[in-house]
């Protein structure tokens, strides 16, 4: 089953929240109702979503017809279960064409994954892993992994989530890291040495190479927007000796930040961290 991080877990890695009324954390739990839906659990029953969500059946039940009623989930009657409504979507696609961000990276992203035969994405934090806003698979090599927009990857183990991570303070890392110990256990030393690694490659270099999946090399680079970080990425299949292709693909990113960057700063001046 899907990893979901119960309410309580999620607010351990949001350290210095200030307090919440009581109708901002009825707000709270309804959106965890629908952070519970992930892909492999499209339909959910109110003992399911009160097991991912860490919160009352009787709370559930009243989110769930909260949501029904304004739209945004759907009763499967005959599995006595919810769905997301396509309302949800509708949002994802309003983000996507309201980001001043994608408007400036994605043909830029278009050009280099075509040019070179590259996958090329861009990416923001969620909790404990990164989201994907945009994705483009050109790679040499067909993979068997697929890349979308939405979907997400583990934050402590990929480029795009180690490149996020350097740009902490030691404070905002903090529980971030904690939970990642929690998680992963006896492989933490190992991971650790990795994160650790990346925000050295990132203060000397300006990106991160990191190789979590075999024969597959990523480079990433983060960048600031209006207070917001993102984090751009290049990546290939290779059975190649790895440090070229980590070079190959570092040259044609951060030339990737170079243009992205002189896009950003023509419509957002002022605003690029």
């Amino acid at each position: 089953m899907t990893r979901q991080i119960s309410q309580s877990a999620a607010k351990s890695l949001q350290p210095g929240k200030p307090g919440r009324s009581p109708a901002n954390r009825s707000l709270e739990r309804g959106i965890e109702i629908l952070r519970a839906f992930r892909p492999g659990s499209e339909v959910l029953g109110n003992g399911e979503l009160a097991e991912r969500t860490g919160l009352s059946r009787a709370t559930v039940t009243r989110l769930t017809q909260t949501l029904t009623g304004a739209g945004y989930l759907q009763l499967d009657r005959n599995a006595r279960a919810y769905r997301l409504a396509p309302a949800v979507l509708s949002l994802g696609h309003a983000m996507k064409t309201g980001s001043g961000l994608l408007k400036i990276a994605a043909p830029f992203m278009r050009t280099l994954a075509e040019s070179q035969r590259i996958n090329v994405g861009i990416a923001a934090p969620d909790r404990d892993e990164m989201v994907y806003l945009e994705s483009i698979r050109y790679s040499r090599r067909v993979a068997l992994r697929q890349v979308v927009s939405g979907q997400r990857v583990p934050m402590e183990l990929t480029s795009l989530g180690r490149a996020y991570l350097a740009t902490l303070t030691d404070t905002e890392r903090h529980a971030l890291l904690g939970f990642f110990e929690r998680k992963c256990g006896a492989h933490w030393s190992t991971i650790s040495k990795g994160i650790d690694l990346a925000a050295e490659q990132i203060a000397a270099h300006g990106y991160c190479a990191v190789s979590w999946q075999p024969e597959v090399v990523a480079v990433a680079s983060p960048i600031r927007l209006s207070g917001a970080i993102y984090v751009l990425n290049v990546s290939t299949s290779t059975s190649d000796a790895m440090q070229p292709e980590i070079e190959r693909l570092a040259f044609h990113l951060l030339k990737l930040m170079r243009d992205v960057r002189q896009g950003l700063e023509m419509e957002h001046p002022g605003d690029i961290g």
